[in-house]
This record gives C-alpha cells, sequence and structure tokens, in this order.
C-alpha cells in the first residue's frame, strides 16, 4: 500500500510524461511468484489486488468500528450484491450474495445485454408447490451495485477431446453506455412482465419463421424452391409456343430436326452386328446440314393449349403468385415488427435511471495458453480514449476499441469490461476541470515532499542529459565584466522558466545535424554574400573557396597575438582569461567570450546557427544605424527569406533540403506561421549567440520578446508536436540511411531492423502529411529485398542438414523474418509485398515430403510453417529500437546525398 500510495502521489503531481512502477510491479511480482503457477490471468490478479487492498484499508476501518466491511472504500468502490431467488424440486429459495467481478459467458450470445440476461435467468421459473413446477430454475437481482461494475468475459473453455483449454473467439458487442434497471430486484414485478410479454413475443416468431419457412421451402421432395418462383415458372412454361407451332418452323430450325429424325430411323433400319456408334458419329459428323445437340434444344412447353385455357391457367397462375408474394411480404414485415418490439422492450424511460458508462476495456490476444494483455481507458479531461499497451500509451479510438474488442477478426477480444456509475463520471468531469490540482494541493507533507524530490531528479537528469549532449568544449573560468554577469543571470532566469527552457531545447536539439561538410557549405554561401551579395549566396555556389577574411572586420573587441611558446601561452591565458579565439566558417577566427557560460562549437558550426550567424552579419548597418531591436528585425527577415527559398526549391534524389533546418520542414508541411516564428526567434535567442557586443544585443532583444509571448499568442502543446514531428522525421531519415548502409554492405538482418522501425515511425508520420516523412515506397522496397535475401539465407541454411547451421536459419526466421512478414501483414499490404511473402511461404512449403530431408528436420519444419502461414496467432512484439548517434559528427545531408547516389548508381556506400 505504501508503494502504490507514492506510485499515485507521482501519477498526480509528476512533470514527466511517464511514471515507472518498477517498485511497485517487483513487490507484486514477488507476492504472486509461487512453484505451482508461472502466469496469472487479468482476473485472478485483480482478484487478490483488490483483496490485498480491501485488507490494508480494513485495518483502518478496525480501529473504529471492528469487522465492519461496509466502511471499507475498497468494498464500497467495487463491491455490490445480488439476491438468488429460484424453486427446486418444487422447494423455493432466496439468498442475498456479495460480488466482485461479475462472471459472464460468451458463447451463444450476441451482445452484452444477452450475456446478461443469460447470467441472471437460469431455468424455467414457476411458482412453487405447483403441480406443473419445473425442476429447476433461478433468478439473480442486482440489489446493490458498486460505483466500478466489472464484468468478467469468459472466453476460455476447456476442450475434452484435445485435453487442453481453447480460447472463445466469437464476436461480442458491448456499447459505450449500458443500462442496468433491468437487472435490479427493484423492478423485479416488471421486469417479469417484460420478459413474459418478450416470450411471448418470441414463440410469436417462431411460429412466423415455420410459416414463411413453408413458403420459401415448398414441395414434398428432397429438392425445394420458394413458391413464388415456382409459380412463376409454371406460368413461363404454360406461355411457352411449342416448337411445331412456331412460325418459323419450315425455316433453319426445322432443318436442324430432321437430321436426327433421320439418324434415329437408320439406327432402328440398320443392319445387324453394325457399330452403331461409328455411324451415329459419321451421319453426325458427316452431314453439313448436321448441327451440334446444343444447338438444336428447345424449351419444355405444353403441346396443345387452347386459348382459353392458356387465359384461364394464366390468370390464375399470376394471381396467387401475387398472393403469394404478399404472404411472404407480410410474414417478413411481421417478423421484423416483433423483432423491433423485442430489442426496444426495455427502452422504457423508467428503465433508464441507472446508466453506466464504459471506463476501461482489458484486451487479450493469442491462444488460451499464451498471449498479450493490453487496455483501453477513456481519460475524461481529453474526452477520448486511450490505448496502454506495455510502455506505450497513445491516442486511440471507439472505432479501433470495437475493431481489437469485440472478437471475431483474428484473435483479439475483450477479457474484462469496467463500467462506472453516472456520479463517478460526472466526479471524474469535475476533477477534469481543477479538481487535480487541489487533490495534488491536499495530499500528505510527505508524499508532496516526495513529488518536490522527484520532480527535482527530472531537472538533474534533464541537465544532465542536456550537458552530455551538448558535448561542451573545455570553458576557461568566467570574468568578472559587469555585462556579461547580467547576460549569465538574463540566461538563468530563462533557464527557470520551464516552457521557455523546453521550448527551446526542442529548437537547440534540431540545430546540432551537421558539422564539417555542413560547415564547408556555409563558408562557401557566406563567401559568395561577400563576394556578390545575396543573390549569389541563395545560389548556393559549389565551387567556391572560402576567403580568410581579416580579424578587425570580424570583431569589435581587439585580439590578442599569439604567444610564441607554450610558456607565453600559459601567461597570456592567465592575463586575458575572458577572451579566447574560435575559427568559425563563413566569419574567420571570432574572439569568443569564454566566461558566457554554454558555448558549444558543434552548434555554431550547424547550418540553422551559421544562418542565424550569417543573417546577424546582413543586419549589421541596421544594427549600428537604428539599434539592436531594428537589427534583429532585420536580421529576422534576412533568415526567414532565405529558409523560405530553400522550402521552395524543388527538392532531387540526392538532395532532401528538411534535414537541413527544422523550419524548412515546417514550411513545407504548412505549420502554423506562430510555430515557424517562434522558432525562428530561439535560434536568434541561442546562448552561443555570444561572440560579439552586435549578436549579444541581439540575443538580448531575441530572448525579451520570447518572454513577451504567452499562451494566447502560441499554443504551446501545437509547438511541441510540431517539433516532436520534426524529431521523429530526423530519426527515420537516420534509421532508413544506416538500413540501406548496411544492406549495401550485405549486412541484411541488421538491416532489416532498421528499415522495420523506419517503416513503422514513418507511418505514423505520413498519416499528417505526404511531405511529414519520407518515401514509404522506398523503405517497403529494401525492407522487402532484405526479407528476400534473409529468407534464401534461412532457407539454405534450414537444409544444409548440418545441427549448427540449421539452428542459425531457425533462428533468422524467429528473430527477423516471421515478425517482420506479420508485422507487414497487420497494414494495408500492397501487391508487392503480398507477392514477397507467398514467395517465402512457397520456398518453406516446397520442402514438405522431401526425401532427402530426415524425420528431425520434417519435424521442425512443421513447427515452422504455422507461423509462417498464419499471422493471426502471433504476437508481434518488437525489439528495442536500434540506438542511433543523432549528435554524430556524420553529416546527415552528405549521407542521404551519398545513399541515393548509390541507389541510382548502383554502387556501394562507403561513410568514414
Amino acid at each position: 500500500m505504501q508503494e502504490l500510495q507514492c506510485l499515485f502521489a507521482l501519477m498526480l503531481g509528476t512533470c514527466r510524461k511517464f511514471v515507472d512502477p518498477s517498485a511497485a510491479l517487483e513487490l507484486l511480482k514477488d507476492a504472486f511468484r509461487s512453484a505451482e503457477e508461472q502466469q496469472q490471468d487479468v482476473s485472478e490478479f485483480t482478484h487478490k489486488l483488490l483483496d490485498w487492498l480491501e485488507d490494508t484499508f480494513q485495518l483502518a476501518v478496525n480501529a473504529k468500528r471492528p469487522g465492519d466491511k461496509s466502511e471499507n472504500p475498497m468494498v464500497q468502490l467495487f463491491y455490490g450484491t445480488y439476491l438468488t431467488e429460484g424453486v427446486h424440486e418444487g422447494n423455493a429459495f432466496s439468498k442475498m450474495e456479495p460480488f466482485g467481478q461479475y462472471p459472464l459467458q460468451v458463447n451463444g450470445y450476441r451482445n452484452l445485454s444477452e450475456c446478461l440476461e443469460g447470467a441472471m435467468v437460469e431455468g424455467e421459473m414457476e411458482e412453487a408447490a405447483t403441480p406443473q413446477s419445473a425442476k429447476y430454475g433461478q433468478e439473480r437481482w442486482f440489489t446493490k451495485l458498486p460505483p466500478v461494475l466489472t464484468f468478467e468475459l469468459s472466453r476460455f473453455e476447456f476442450n475434452q477431446s484435445l485435453g487442453q483449454p481453447e480460447k472463445i473467439h466469437t464476436r461480442l458487442e458491448f456499447s459505450q453506455t449500458i443500462y442496468m434497471d433491468r437487472f435490479l430486484h427493484c423492478n423485479k414485478e416488471l421486469i417479469r412482465m417484460k420478459r413474459e410479454e418478450i416470450k411471448r413475443l418470441k414463440e410469436k416468431v417462431v411460429l412466423l419463421q415455420q410459416q414463411l419457412e413453408r413458403y420459401l421451402q415448398y414441395g414434398s421432395g428432397p429438392a425445394r424452391c420458394p413458391l413464388p418462383d415456382m409459380l412463376q415458372y409454371v406460368l413461363e412454361f404454360i406461355t411457352t409456343r411449342p416448337a411445331a407451332a412456331l412460325p418459323s418452323a419450315q425455316g433453319p430450325q426445322a432443318g436442324l430436326l430432321q437430321p436426327q429424325t433421320q439418324l434415329m430411323d437408320a439406327q432402328l433400319d440398320r443392319p445387324e452386328g453394325q457399330d452403331t456408334e461409328t455411324e451415329g458419329r459419321a451421319c453426325l459428323l458427316g452431314s453439313p446440314s448436321v448441327q451440334p445437340l446444343g444447338t438444336v434444344l428447345q424449351p419444355p412447353a405444353p403441346r396443345v393449349v387452347s386459348e382459353a385455357e392458356l387465359e384461364l391457367v394464366q390468370t390464375c397462375l399470376q394471381r396467387w403468385r401475387q398472393e403469394t408474394e404478399q404472404d411472404v411480404q407480410d410474414l417478413k414485415e411481421s417478423i421484423a415488427r416483433i423483432n423491433l418490439s423485442i430489442e426496444q422492450m426495455y427502452c422504457d424511460p423508467l428503465l433508464q435511471q441507472v446508466p453506466y458508462h464504459l471506463h476501461a476495456v482489458l484486451v487479450h490476444q493469442g491462444q488460451a495458453n499464451a498471449g498479450h494483455y493490453w487496455a483501453f481507458i477513456y481519460n475524461q479531461p481529453r474526452r477520448s480514449w486511450l490505448k496502454y499497451n506495455d510502455i506505450s500509451v497513445t491516442d486511440s479510438s471507439w472505432e479501433e476499441l470495437e475493431r481489437d474488442s469485440f472478437g471475431g477478426l483474428k484473435n483479439a477480444s475483450a477479457y474484462c469490461l469496467m463500467y462506472i456509475s453516472d456520479a463517478v463520471a460526472r466526479l471524474a468531469a469535475d476533477e477534469a476541470e481543477g479538481q487535480l490540482q487541489r487533490e495534488v494541493e491536499a495530499l500528505p507533507p510527505e508524499l508532496w515532499h516526495y513529488i518536490q524530490e522527484d520532480n527535482w531528479r527530472l531537472e538533474q537528469e534533464t541537465e544532465e542529459w542536456e550537458e552530455e549532449q551538448s558535448c561542451k568544449i573545455p570553458q576557461m573560468e568566467p570574468s568578472p565584466a559587469s555585462e556579461l554577469q547580467e547576460l549569465s543571470s538574463e540566461s538563468g532566469s530563462d533557464q527557470s522558466s520551464g516552457c521557455t527552457q523546453r521550448a527551446h531545447a526542442l529548437s537547440a536539439e534540431h540545430a546540432r545535424i551537421a558539422k564539417e561538410q555542413t560547415a564547408k557549405a556555409i563558408a562557401n554561401c557566406a563567401s559568395a554574400y561577400e563576394r556578390n551579395g545575396v543573390e549569389a549566396a541563395l545560389c548556393k555556389p559549389k565551387e567556391v573557396e572560402p576567403v580568410e577574411a581579416q580579424a578587425g572586420e570580424r570583431a569589435l573587441t581587439a585580439q590578442a597575438e599569439p604567444p610564441q611558446d607554450a610558456q607565453d601561452a600559459e601567461a597570456a591565458a592567465q592575463s586575458s582569461p575572458q577572451v579566447s579565439e574560435v575559427e568559425i566558417p563563413s566569419v574567420g577566427k571570432i574572439p569568443v567570450r569564454s566566461d558566457v557560460d554554454g558555448y558549444n562549437e558543434e552548434v555554431m558550426l550547424s547550418p540553422a546557427m551559421q544562418g542565424v550567424i550569417l543573417a546577424i552579419a546582413k543586419a549589421r548597418q541596421t544594427f549600428d544605424r537604428d539599434g539592436s531591436e531594428a537589427g534583429l528585425v532585420k536580421a529576422f527577415h534576412e533568415e526567414y527569406s532565405r529558409l523560405y527559398l530553400l522550402a521552395k526549391e524543388t527538392p532531387t534524389p540526392q538532395n532532401d533540403a528538411r534535414l537541413q533546418h527544422v523550419l524548412i520542414y515546417f514550411l513545407q508541411n504548412n505549420a502554423p506561421q506562430q510555430v515557424v516564428e517562434r522558432t525562428l526567434l530561439e535560434q536568434f535567442a541561442d546562448k552561443n549567440l555570444s561572440y560579439d557586443e552586435r549578436s549579444i544585443s541581439i540575443m538580448k532583444v531575441a530572448r525579451a520578446k520570447l518572454r513577451e509571448i504567452g499562451p494566447d499568442d502560441v499554443n504551446m502543446e501545437e509547438y511541441r508536436r510540431w517539433h516532436e514531428d520534426y524529431s521523429l522525421f530526423r530519426k527515420v531519415s537516420v534509421y532508413l540511411l544506416t538500413g540501406l548502409e548496411l544492406y549495401q554492405n550485405r549486412k541484411y538482418q541488421e538491416s532489416l531492423t532498421y528499415l522495420v522501425y523506419a517503416y513503422q515511425s514513418n507511418a505514423k508520420l505520413l498519416l499528417k502529411g505526404a511531405r511529414r516523412g519520407v518515401s514509404e515506397p522506398l523503405i517497403a522496397l529494401y525492407r522487402r529485398e532484405c526479407l528476400l535475401k534473409l529468407n534464401e539465407v534461412a532457407a539454405s541454411l534450414f537444409v544444409s542438414r548440418e545441427e549448427a547451421c540449421v539452428a542459425q536459419g531457425i533462428s533468422i526466421l524467429n528473430e527477423s523474418v516471421i515478425p517482420c512478414m506479420h508485422l507487414m501483414s497487420d497494414f494495408e499490404i500492397c501487391r508487392e509485398d503480398m507477392d514477397a511473402i507467398q514467395v517465402m511461404r512457397n520456398v518453406w512449403c516446397s520442402y514438405l515430403g522431401r526425401e532427402d530431408m530426415d524425420e528431425k528436420l520434417q519435424l521442425k519444419l512443421g513447427e515452422l510453417l504455422p507461423r509462417l502461414l498464419d499471422s493471426s496467432t502471433e504476437v508481434i512484439v518488437l525489439k528495442e529500437p536500434p540506438k542511433i548517434r543523432p549528435n554524430s559528427p556524420y553529416d546527415l545531408c552528405s549521407r542521404f546525398a551519398a545513399v541515393m547516389e548509390s541507389i541510382h548508381g548502383a554502387s556501394t556506400v562507403a561513410v568514414k
């Protein structure tokens, strides 16, 4: 209970995206662990957990009122009572019983209401001590319903012939709101009347169905057909004119009939012993006037029919057919009306006073002896369904819940349903409007301090992680310069603002894309700008050597001459600790104030930061003339224009501009203007822009403007989602590039892992737009090629008949091929993937019954084939995603170009 207290407190007040329940789970696993049972299902676990919680709360209750369980909050929340009334061997009985999780049978029922009706009524109920008493019958009535009503759906049964349990996969529907009035003891008399009425209506439906069956299955022999159709056939027969009476009897049809008569006469007059079959064939084939028999068949028709007979019979048949069709239609409508009355029998407003709302659905996928659980839970604050699947919590929908929970498709279905009363649902809605915060504030002091300590640890972890990711260069001791102290304090105040700090971290993370090649490209661009202006820089000349600039043109502060030996260098460092030189492409050697915390060379060399540095350089005249705020506006528009033009360029197979800058991704995907502008403004507020007085002034103004932006100006949740999408896009790109490089180096198994994760993550992005992710056909192509190569390798190892090779081949199948095949089948599979899967399956099916395979190999093949052929029984659990280094020195743009060029040129990628 203490561990659960801590866990629930963290769930209320943590700043983390998730809470780690490992400590509580370890305690639970220790309590459940036993030699006899290795695994409990969800009902066993819930029973035991509720029992333990009840016992724990009872300790507090006993201190006030010993033995009184009515005051136990677990009993009040999860337990109710029902009354069992019945007749057994003519004797009436009645018994009150408590219940927690109410079990329901699934077999034979279409929906939850039918399951409950079947559970509440068993046998025929009759009055006791009457001559017609049933031997057995009973009814159950709920006398008290708990606020949380839990139904266990019994989807497992024991197969006596096989001697093992089996899962029931039949479909069972349930709704988001159910009304429990019809099962309450207080409505017993009314419900009994309605049940009698339903019983009478069902009996009537049976009689009508039997009557309808007489019309639809008419006849006394084994072959039966609908009576209206039969009358129609007779009507067609009586109205068919005999062949001899047709006006065209002397035409071509008459000529076709004559050879048949001649043939029959010839057969009767033939000499004894003559081959009738040969003669008949010769007669049929030799006569040019004879046609195939199929062309001369005439429909059956009466030989002689007078006009009076035809008119009389035709009139009768038409009337009879119309009458029978009307009878059939009336029967169908009567059955439909009665069934509708049965379905609406309990829609009486008097029986809709006790609503319960679906709160959680526990789903089981697999078979009786193995499987996987996940849950759908309705989130009141979000007014939506969430899917809890191990460590993953994702948005869901009622449609997805229906597909996974109702059953009848594949092998996933609901195993437990949790409904909450109307009062609990209203309370949850009230909590969504502020009650949650009040609950956090009302926590005991020890739990409040526990939350505060965990949030403090989160801040420490975040700072350590950012420090590791930033790969900071060694810093010199800070100087006491007053202006830089003011800058440091401003930086500290920014970091104290959680929202600004987190937002800033997002854009800063995207800045660390490249180091060497991108720095060179920026240097070329800067050189072109210095020589020919903005137009030349935007054209991005490929072969422009960087121009060394004079130090006086690059900095506003004086530089010290480099010392001649190590002793002079040490003395110079001690005498002027606040200034150090850094070589930055496109700018040259810049005296950077080393006492400014956080300078990061790798960030300074990134395309995003180089663009900002160039924009500030272009705004130098505006800055000198009109001040720092005007300089920021000028630099902002310069950088925005550059990125806008880059976003409008037509991409080539070897160039994806989205990898260069986060804003190009945003602009190409029509991100909100507020998101674009805030992201760019954060680039100008980066703490690394502290290499001279001008950049420091512009950075200060940018930070001040950031602080002025409120929640009403920018939707920070939307802002966060856009940056998360770009991070995922970057991750997909790394997965794809790594997978393609491994594929070209013939490391197919490692390559497949990266390509699978690239495809899965990319699919999420493409749901939001075509330019949100990378090319899906490209990933699918090389994923397919990897699969075919791996399957070929596994098959060759398997047929080698060497034990080690066979084991290796089976391992490749189990770890890579089969999971990927089944994962592909879960999506909307394309024709190429389907054909590839069929090719792989055919390879293994061809080994069945081969004489050169011993019995042991055939046995292993028999174990593999069901998993290869049927994906419905496979629970796909992806391994941990492969490790990638987003801050590695590899330039993504360069890698992308190299891989795409190698694909089109069919050459191997070589990346240092």
